[in-house]
């Protein structure tokens, strides 16, 4: 029976053997460094280099620098490596597998809708995401990555790349602000119809207890972020005062820039916050929203624009609002709200 180490405090798994990684094609290109962080999960990073410094880790039985670049077919020695036990313990407990409704599939990329409450990755206290249960379904696939991220409570449109190639393609657009994003929001108030953009720069701070927040701030501040969002009223819902709900702003939101919380900062700091947002919304209003069935946060991914990493042809796509959404409007507004899915040709 293998005997347990502990190094400072922490029990460690048995370390395995050595063993050697073929790089397959959605590898070629990466760093050495990039490239263990990945194999190595659970792996601290300092030590990921330790290893590469002290030529435990070879390419085609030769040392390598951390910044090497990897050709396809390249064979990379990974030397015994100890995790700990709760890595360990997270490898034998799988994420459960899970497929998730499709928009769009081909060889090179996969668009989810995504549902609200399920988080995109690990991390943060969530155990899994929308990412670790794809790779359980889908164990014959040699890679999924996310592209993009969406919070938590947001459904809509999320992409993932089935090659690294699409991956870089697809992030360079999102970084240089090729594709268009644009969301379905339902803000409080009548949002102001001539108030077409709102430029605004944002900054990040922590609370008390580690959580993350954003805020506006001036563009003198040098941790400040520009952000650009751009609104469009798509229509208006009068109040309901034997609900004492007040009345509400429908908008399609155009995301420029994508900061974090940006749609909701941008729009609450202006006086509308988003519907049952939990974060920087109106406490006391979401709670008389939950009573008449909304009970998180109106913000959906509805329609995401960009070129195929591939053919390089424009896609549009779009998700239709999610029954809980499209429940708490009126009729006819839901139903001009939801929005077709828009069928796309695949890539010639």
């Amino acid at each position: 029976m293998p005997v347990k180490q502990i190094i400072g405090g922490i029990p460690q798994a048995p370390a395995p053997a050595a063993r050697i990684v073929a790089v397959d094609e959605n590898a070629a290109g990466q760093r050495l460094d990039n490239f263990l962080i990945r194999e190595l999960k659970g792996v601290p990073k300092t030590h990921v280099y330790r290893i590469i410094r002290s030529g435990e880790v070879r390419i085609n039985k030769g040392r390598a620098a951390a910044d090497s670049r990897l050709a396809a077919g390249d064979l990379v020695r990974l030397p015994p490596v100890r995790v700990s036990e709760r890595v360990a313990e997270k490898a034998a407990h799988p994420a459960p597998a899970r497929e998730f409704p499709i928009l769009f599939e081909d060889e090179h990329l996969l668009a989810l809708d995504k549902p609200a409450g399920t988080a995109v990755h690990g991390g943060s206290g969530v155990s899994f995401g929308i990412i670790e249960q794809l790779r359980q379904a889908r164990p014959q696939a040699r890679f999924l990555e996310l592209v993009h991220r969406l919070d938590r409570e947001t459904s809509g449109i999320l992409l993932v790349a089935k090659k690294r190639s699409a991956l870089t393609r697809l992030q360079d657009q999102f970084r240089d602000r090729e594709t268009g994003k644009t969301y379905l929001a339902l803000a409080t108030g009548a949002w102001p119809a001539n108030r077409k953009v709102v430029d605004q720069p944002l900054r990040k701070y922590l609370l008390p207890d580690g959580e993350r927040r954003v805020r506006l701030t001036t563009p003198e501040d040098p941790e400040g972020m520009r952000s650009v969002t751009l609104v469009k009223v798509r229509d208006s819902l009068p109040p309901r005062p034997v609900d004492g709900l007040p009345g509400f702003s429908l908008l399609e939101v155009t995301i420029k820039t994508g900061r974090t919380h940006q749609i909701r900062v941008h729009l609450g700091s202006n006086g509308h916050a988003l519907a049952g947002d939990d974060k920087y919304g109106d406490f006391e209003l979401n709670r008389r929203l939950a009573k008449h069935g909304l009970r998180r946060m109106f913000l959906h991914a509805w329609r995401l624009q960009f070129d195929h990493p591939a053919s390089g042809e424009r896609m549009t796509l779009h998700a239709v609002l999610p029954p809980d959404l499209r429940e708490f409007l009126p009729a006819g507004l839901a139903g001009d709200a939801s929005g077709a899915a828009e069928a796309v040709a695949p890539p010639r």
